[in-house]
Order: structure tokens, then C-alpha cells, then sequence
């Protein structure tokens, strides 16, 4: 059964490794016959969350205008959501931590999701990138039937492409293809 597959690449550089990991799962979630899509939030204008409380004490939509009520659409929408970031000092990066708190508005709806998470860090011990996954794991909990598939290490990669040949890069694209 054919699966939508959203992929959220919050890294600040296109082409940067955990982008290139998302990369390979779009190839494998593809060639498997999934309709997929990458999003890279950098090419989109998401503002922080103002805690102005309208989305939940006045239950009407967040009053910002920016780019994120079409990827909370494509979030509601979605079978499967990947949630890939390097790892700025032991913790996601800030593009996709401001994505997560600006769901609040609609993340009731984001229900019975299956999810796979990406990381990339210079460091090559996947303990040292714990408290990112606990980040993405304090989420999903929020979510009604969440559920983790699967974790992506890209370890021991600074500088733009040195993931390349790295056994991550096989991974993420094995789990694009396994995606059911």
C-alpha cells in the first residue's frame, strides 16, 4: 500500500549531512513506490511560537502568517513523518525545534504516525546524540498513537559531505525502502 512520506530536513545547509541523509531515505521511500516529499526548512518562513495562546485558549489557528500552516497541512496529511537535524551541541538544531513548538495548533491531529528520526553529529559516539532523540521522543509522546521506526546516526561528519560513504548513508536509504 502506497504511503505519504513527509521528510523535514531542518538543517541550515543544503547538501549538509543529515540533508544528504534525507536524501537517501526520499530515494529509498521512492523506489519502494511511496509518494514522498522533502521539505527543507530553511526555504521556509517559520516564526517562533509567541505562547500568545490563541491556538489553544481561543481554540482558532495560530494568527501568524508564515509558511507553517501549509507544513502542519502536509504533517496532518502524512503516513510517515521523518524529523532529521544535526546536532548542535547535544541537541537539535533550532529550525526544527521552532517546527515543533509551532505545531501546537494542530498537533492533536498529527495521530497514529509512524516516525523515523535522523541525526548527524561531528562526534562518533550515537550516546552523545541521546538527549536530540529524547528531544524528538518528548514530541511524539504528545501525539495520539506515534509511532518510532527507526533512528538514523550519522556519526563522525563536520564539514558538508562527510557522511558520504558512511554506513548511514545506507541506512537512511534502507529505511526509506522498508517503509510500510
Amino acid at each position: 500500500m502506497t504511503k505519504k512520506v513527509l521528510i523535514l530536513s531542518s538543517s541550515p545547509r543544503k547538501g549538509g549531512n543529515s540533508d544528504l541523509l534525507c536524501d537517501q531515505f526520499l530515494r529509498g521511500a521512492m523506489e519502494a513506490g511511496h509518494v514522498a516529499e522533502k521539505i527543507f526548512l530553511k526555504e521556509k518562513k517559520i516564526n517562533y511560537c509567541t505562547g500568545c495562546g490563541t491556538c489553544i485558549d481561543r481554540a482558532k489557528s495560530c494568527p501568524q502568517k508564515d509558511d507553517m500552516s501549509e507544513v502542519l497541512d502536509k504533517m496532518v496529511m502524512a503516513d510517515i513523518i521523518v524529523m532529521a537535524t544535526p546536532v548542535y551541541f547535544y541537541t537539535m538544531a533550532g529550525q526544527m525545534k521552532t517546527l515543533i513548538d509551532r505545531t501546537c495548533p494542530r498537533y492533536t491531529e498529527i495521530s497514529n504516525k509512524k516516525f523515523y528520526f535522523i541525526v548527524s553529529a561531528a562526534d562518533n559516539d550515537t550516546d552523545a546524540m541521546e538527549r536530540t532523540i529524547e528531544g524528538f521522543r518528548g514530541f511524539t509522546y504528545c501525539l495520539d498513537g506515534a509511532e518510532e521506526k527507526g533512528i538514523v546516526y550519522g556519526t563522525g561528519a563536520w564539514n558538508k559531505g562527510e557522511i558520504i560513504g558512511k554506513e548511514a548513508m545506507n541506512a537512511a536509504y534502507q529505511f526509506g525502502l522498508s517503509v510500510h
